[in-house]
């Protein structure tokens, strides 16, 4: 298994293309919980190029009854995108909000017990501020909103550093 660089270029111009607007590829989980990682998911994907199929701890979507865990839940994202075994896709470590780069991946916790939203950077200015980290996401559709107009109780953020591919 090889590490590729991850197309933040890629994963950014799809965040733009459909932060408004639903693929008619991906099902819209907005009526039944939330689209949110849902659309942080196909980013990753413009980004990554391969998915991982492995049942349960996996991350893919074939369709909106055939999919993993990871590809629409928060916390099963961050547990995938952040594992420490080799499989195909994205990977990415906990960092700060000063080594955010677009492409990278927010989640936001709005009760400070349940991280419930997973929004795309798509533009970090310097210095690093939640006013210049501008974020496109589903849910709460937004593109270039700024991060400083959420109110959220606790943030983490993750930096994709490459993508796994056999």
């Amino acid at each position: 298994m090889q590490l590729f660089p991850y197309d933040r270029t890629a994963a950014v111009q799809y965040a733009h293309l459909w932060a408004y607007g639903r693929n008619p590829r991906f099902y819209d989980y907005e009526q039944i919980g939330g689209d949110c990682t849902n659309f942080a998911s196909q980013c990753l994907y413009a980004g990554a190029r391969v998915m991982d199929y492995t049942p349960t701890y996996g991350w893919y979507y074939r369709d909106a009854n055939d999919k993993s865990p990871a590809w629409t839940g928060v916390v099963y994202l961050y547990n995938f995108l952040t594992r420490t075994y080799l499989s195909p896709g994205p990977v990415a470590r906990d960092t700060s909000s000063f080594e955010l780069e677009p492409g990278d991946i927010i989640q936001l916790s709005f009760d400070g017990v349940r991280w419930s939203h997973s929004p795309v950077v798509v533009a970090a200015g310097v210095p690093r501020s939640y006013d210049n980290i501008l974020v496109a996401a589903h849910s709460y559709d937004a593109d270039y909103r700024p991060l400083s107009t959420y109110e959220f109780k606790s943030v983490r953020f993750l930096h994709v550093f490459g993508v796994y591919k056999a």
